[in-house]
């Protein structure tokens, strides 16, 4: 076999449909348009959203709360997943969090919390912790240190 031989499989390939090429092609006059109305104008192709003149959707749902843009998300970890993952004596910041998979991403920062018991003694650097988690951590010999 060679280059020039190649050609696509059987009914691999269809031709373009050419409309407006009068009768004898089966798609003349109208072009396959149907008879007047917005969709048969030129120009006249309407957008997935649109309704036809009606209310639209998003605006007959009804709209509650505040959505606070300067808002900070803090992924969330709880010491007994700290507890789980890690060594004694091991040093907790983002990035090893990140390197162990513990969080897929980082947002704004990561916050501890308290769930869980917590055995180890571990130096952990976060965003933010909850008065419970610090508790916790300091209880089992490690620290609760906040990174700016």
């Amino acid at each position: 076999m060679r280059l020039d031989e190649l050609k696509p499989n059987k009914g691999a390939v269809k031709r373009k449909k050419r409309v407006g090429r009068g009768p004898g092609s089966g798609h003349g006059k109208t072009s396959c348009r149907g008879h007047k109305g917005q969709k048969a104008r030129s120009g006249g192709g309407v957008p997935a959203w649109f309704e036809g003149g009606q209310n639209p959707l998003h605006r007959r749902v009804p709209k509650r709360g505040f959505k606070n843009p300067l808002a900070k998300v803090y992924v969330e970890v709880n010491v007994e997943t700290l507890d789980r993952v890690f060594n004694a004596g091991e040093e907790i910041t983002p990035e090893v969090l990140l390197e162990r998979r513990v969080i897929r991403k980082l947002c704004d920062g990561v916050k501890i919390l308290g769930r869980g018991e917590i055995t180890k003694a571990l130096t952990v650097k976060a965003h933010a912790f909850s008065a419970s988690a610090v508790k916790k951590i300091e209880a089992a010999g490690g620290k609760a240190e906040v990174i700016s």
